[in-house]
């Protein structure tokens, strides 16, 4: 089946504290969203990669490309008002069947092993998302009170979420809502079963100043 790669960067790095967005902000010496699109071609030299970015960060996008000799094939599409309708965009990219992977621009940490097994499973139950168990104790809170819960029934969710490319297109025709806020919750708002499969600690989102510290680390003590 084909694959493809949508990539969704349209983070602007407030809570970085930075005046550049994120997915732009250098890692190990390069800008991380190369990081992540190159981790999807290690994957496949035959992926489809779709990078979803606001309009106004394609010249910085360019000259990335430029700067950074990278030569791998990328179809830009232009981001919406929101990460629901930047998959959205995304996905009219796709003609035909299909896989397809929808990652976080920012998680650049991403492995080729959890690549591969999303599109195999998929293949299999027509979605796939990363999760990891809890590392730590969890409460409920209404903000007066509090509940312990037992953490062993949750799971942390990641990217990649990769799914049939025929039912992600069609779960993303419904009407966007705030309790919608990844793939899987679009998918399972359609009525579909979600599969989980295991991620990694170290596939991390790219969110605040300590993450890219740790990313920093994270990256040096690899050997590709």
């Amino acid at each position: 089946m084909k694959e493809y790669a949508i990539i969704v960067a349209g983070g602007k790095g407030t809570r970085l504290k930075s005046s550049v967005p994120k997915q732009f902000l250098l890692l190990a010496g390069q800008p991380i969203l190369l990081h992540t699109i190159e981790a999807f071609y290690r994957y496949s030299e035959k992926i489809t990669v779709i990078l979803v970015l606001p309009e106004t960060d394609w010249d910085t996008w360019n000259a990335i490309v430029r700067d950074y000799h990278f030569l791998r094939p990328v179809i830009l599409q232009q981001g919406g008002d929101s990460r629901f309708q930047s998959v959205k965009r995304g996905l009219e990219k796709i003609e035909g069947d299909g896989l397809v992977a929808i990652h976080d621009g920012v998680r650049p940490l991403i492995n080729t092993s959890i690549i591969a097994s999303s599109f195999q499973l998929a293949a299999t139950h027509k979605s796939a998302v990363a999760a990891m168990p809890l590392k730590e104790s969890i409460r409920m809170t209404d903000g007066e009170t509090s509940k312990a819960m037992d953490r062993s029934r949750y799971q942390l969710i990641q990217t990649p979420q990769t799914f049939d490319v025929n039912l992600i297109q069609s779960a993303y025709r419904v009407t966007e809502e705030a309790t919608l806020t990844d793939d899987a919750s679009v998918a399972e708002r359609s009525g579909h079963t979600i599969h989980l499969f295991e991620g990694s600690y170290e596939n991390i989102k790219i969110t605040t100043p300590e993450d890219l510290i740790i990313a920093e680390a994270l990256m040096a003590a690899r050997q590709y």
